[in-house]
């Protein structure tokens, strides 16, 4: 039995994936630029984390609403188990990111959230039967080096709220589970429309004892921070739909540098040498990954392609 691909109807074009994919990188580095805002003192009382991402849900989920209006697109068949399990780890994740920004710099952050593809791989072992080589392994374990270190070990250095980050990553590579089983069976912008709806209902429920009136500043910054949000989703499956995923996601690491740059502009913070140099190490082990999945990738496209019978004549 031979491997299949997904057919991609989409023509290629690796320039306008490179924009959409480094558009999607500046919008994901503004909504953690607007989850500080939201969380510190900028526009007012702090908002709890948990009303925070009820904004981002349900700003993002009007985005999604909007373009349905004009797309039609046909509910087909949701896997609703999926879906919940997805939106839940994802809420959960998107909530403890939230809650870190306040506490530490952006690029940090940032940084630690780029091991949501290690947990990922990690998780798919027991859930979806796969097997890690010894690069996968490596690369898992250059991409932690860097966490450590961005955790600061020591009585007078230690980010407690980096943990927050860090917790945020494992739910997330929780959720790249249930995205890649949602993704072999639904379209984008179904699978994007059902995960803002429910994340919408189930964030609203839990948020209720603790939600606060914002101010005017602060619904502006949580409009703003959905809207980004559903930007950034979108950007980044319109570029996934236009070049190779090993040729565009690297451009994804752009988004420690707009974080980077978003944080001194708006609150004056550098980051210092532990900051780059556990950034730096981070992303050198989820390149690792980035291209060991490239190899596999080609590998079973060189599989899935049929080969042209011999000429016997």
């Amino acid at each position: 039995m031979t491997a299949t691909l997904p057919p991609n109807d989409r023509p290629q074009n690796p320039t306008a994936a490179i924009i959409l994919m480094l558009t999607a990188a500046m919008f994901i580095a503004g909504t953690m630029l607007a989850a500080k805002m939201l969380g510190t003192d900028t526009f007012g009382a702090p908002l709890h984390p948990l009303q925070i991402t009820q904004g981002r849900f349900i700003f993002a989920l009007c985005g999604f609403v909007g373009v349905a209006a004009v797309m039609r697109p046909k509910i087909a068949a949701p896997n609703w188990a999926l879906h919940v399990g997805r939106t839940s780890f994802g809420a959960l994740g998107v909530t403890l990111m939230f809650a870190s920004v306040a506490f530490i710099p952006l690029s940090d952050a940032t940084a630690i959230s780029f091991l949501n593809p290690v947990f990922g791989m990690i998780l798919a072992i027991p859930f979806l039967g796969e097997k890690v080589g010894r690069w996968r392994w490596a690369a898992a374990g250059i991409a932690f080096v860097g966490a450590v270190i961005l955790l600061r070990p020591g009585p007078e250095t230690f980010q407690v709220a980096a943990l927050l980050a860090l917790g945020a990553a494992l739910a997330l590579g929780f959720e790249i589970i249930f995205i890649k089983k949602l993704a072999n069976t639904e379209p984008p912008l179904q699978i994007l429309l059902i995960n803002n709806c429910i994340g919408a209902v189930l964030i609203t429920c839990a948020v209720l004892p603790v939600w606060a009136m914002p101010t005017a500043q602060q619904w502006v910054v949580l409009a703003a921070l959905g809207l980004m949000m559903a930007s950034a989703q979108t950007c980044f499956v319109n570029a996934l739909a236009r070049a190779e995923a090993s040729f565009v996601t690297p451009f994804t690491y752009m988004t420690l540098i707009f974080a980077a740059l978003y944080d001194v502009i708006a609150f004056r913070v550098v980051p210092d040498g532990v900051s780059l140099a556990g950034a730096a190490i981070i992303v050198s082990g989820a390149a690792l990954l980035a291209w060991r999945e490239a190899v596999a990738r080609s590998r079973l496209q060189a599989v899935a392609v049929p080969q042209p019978a011999p000429d016997h004549r």
